[in-house]
């Protein structure tokens, strides 16, 4: 158990407001202080807002002195991604090209529902522009760092999310995952972040990216996912994609019930993805254990074949109808490399884009019946260790794009499923070691409880203080 109020996690918040042994305000004053103290270093956010928060930190502990919360997470410090609409608060999309000077009049539902249930809301955290790539770095906020070594990335696009979870600058962070957008800079930083079945967390606006596009926790521990999900995917008319809620889902209901006799299937490399020992090994370890807890495991060649060129059509497509939107001089204001994939994107015909749409289907097929075979599929997170900051891919590297990296990741946004990076160790450098766990659609608490079997079993660890390294 922590005793920083800033490290603590949102369960052990609530217990400590519950028994009056802290105050909302206590933890929102630790929690700045952290920031203050860590924040340039890693570049986590791109607007605080500190008066905000200590107001309703101060509403809160008024609410928890009468014994009346108002909801699921009263006074727990949250921070919310810069591509999510937050009330009074400019959502620039770390862009140059969105004017701040307009109203911002309307939360999110993933921001609309922790304000319900009673949550402070710290500021809001940087991605890439437009969320178009796994760093985080752009032209207007500039470049966001790993807690473990700060010349290195944390991944992205959600890294901003991920570097203040890791150093506790916020006990829940709202991520998106578009392509590995959560589970990417998770890897990298050593957090849990879960990217739930499509629909699950109403979402609003729909991405440009489309339906490849999630929302979703980003926490140091499964149990705060798991809290953290109870709220936000409350309905919201907004969102037409959004799964029915029901009203009797409790994803702390069962957590801790193990994996004894979950049919586990591991895949090392899909087949044909080349990943750095140190990983690979780590990854191995990590599935050991998993067995050791009972799941019965059957390592496996791939579910799947090279997604990557099918991937790219929907991305790439995404790009052209947002960039399309600008005028001229505002769109020479964007990445460059966003306007290398907008241009590629707008080179794709209808019937490329139609057969790319088949395609896609007939992936989604293959891994439904996939799973009527197996409960779990086990891969690493990430077949590398962070990099340099400010790259879009290791300098070593041959490919082109952030995609050329993150092969296990993106996989899963074309087919909708839950999937989470859990960290499973450190390498010899020092840097985190993420494990994929995807599960079938919609079973996002088999997802959460396996996580959460394995966290037991080898408790996170996170960063003390960033760490002033080299690449």
């Amino acid at each position: 158990m922590s005793t920083d109020p800033a490290t603590m996690s949102a369960t052990e918040l609530k217990q400590r407001f519950r028994d009056k042994s802290l105050s909302p305000v206590e933890a929102v004053e630790a929690i700045f202080q952290r920031i203050e103290a860590y924040g340039e270093q890693v570049n986590a956010f791109c607007l605080l807002k500190k008066n905000e928060a200590l107001a309703a930190a101060r509403a809160s502990e008024a609410r928890w002195r009468k014994g009346e919360p108002v909801g699921l997470v009263d006074g727990v410090p949250v921070t919310i991604k810069d591509l999510i609409l937050t009330r009074g608060w400019p959502t620039l999309r770390g862009s140059r090209a969105i004017d701040p000077a307009q109203s911002w009049d309307e939360d999110a539902p993933s921001t609309a529902a922790l304000r319900r249930h009673g949550a402070v809301i710290i500021g809001k955290t940087t991605t890439p522009e437009f969320g178009w790539k796994g760093v985080t770095d752009n032209a207007l906020t500039g470049i966001t760092r790993n807690p473990w070594n700060i010349a290195l990335t944390p991944g992205g696009s959600s890294g901003g999310a991920a570097a203040a979870c890791a150093l506790g600058m916020g006990a829940l962070h709202i991520g998106t995952d578009g392509g590995g957008s959560i589970r990417i800079p998770a890897g990298f930083t050593g957090i849990f972040g879960i990217k739930p079945s499509f629909g699950r967390v109403p979402a609003w606006p729909l991405s440009p990216f489309g339906t490849v596009s999630h929302v979703g926790p980003m926490t140091r521990t499964v149990a705060d996912a798991a809290l953290m999900l109870n709220v936000i995917s409350e309905p919201d008319p907004r969102d037409w994609h959004a799964l029915p809620y029901d009203t009797d889902t409790d994803y702390l209901d069962g957590l801790d019930h193990g994996i004894d006799g979950l049919r586990v299937a591991f895949s090392p490399d899909l087949g044909f993805v080349q990943v750095d020992k140190e990983v690979a090994d780590r990854v191995k370890t990590g599935v050991a254990v998993l067995e050791e807890l009972g799941a019965r495991v059957e390592q496996i060649d791939s579910p799947l074949e090279p997604t990557g060129p099918m991937f790219l059509k929907f991305w790439a497509s995404g790009a052209a109808q947002l960039l399309r939107g600008f005028p001229p001089h505002l769109r020479d204001l964007v990445d460059p490399g966003l306007q290398e994939i907008a241009a590629y994107g707008e080179q794709i015909s209808l019937s490329e884009y139609l057969d790319a749409v088949a395609a896609r289907g007939a992936l989604g097929e293959r891994m439904n019946l996939f799973f009527e075979q197996y409960d779990l599929l086990v891969t690493p997170s990430l077949p590398i260790p962070a990099f340099t900051a400010g790259l879009e891919k290791p300098e070593w590297m041959a490919g082109e794009r952030w995609a050329d990296w993150t092969p296990f990741t993106y996989p899963f946004n074309l087919t909708l499923q839950p999937a989470c990076s859990v960290p499973c160790g450190f390498n010899s450098s020092g840097l985190p070691v993420g494990m994929q766990l995807v599960g079938p659609k919609y079973a996002d608490a088999a997802v959460l409880r396996a996580a959460r079997a394995f966290e037991s079993a080898q408790p996170f660890k996170m960063p003390e203080a960033p760490f002033a390294g080299t690449a």
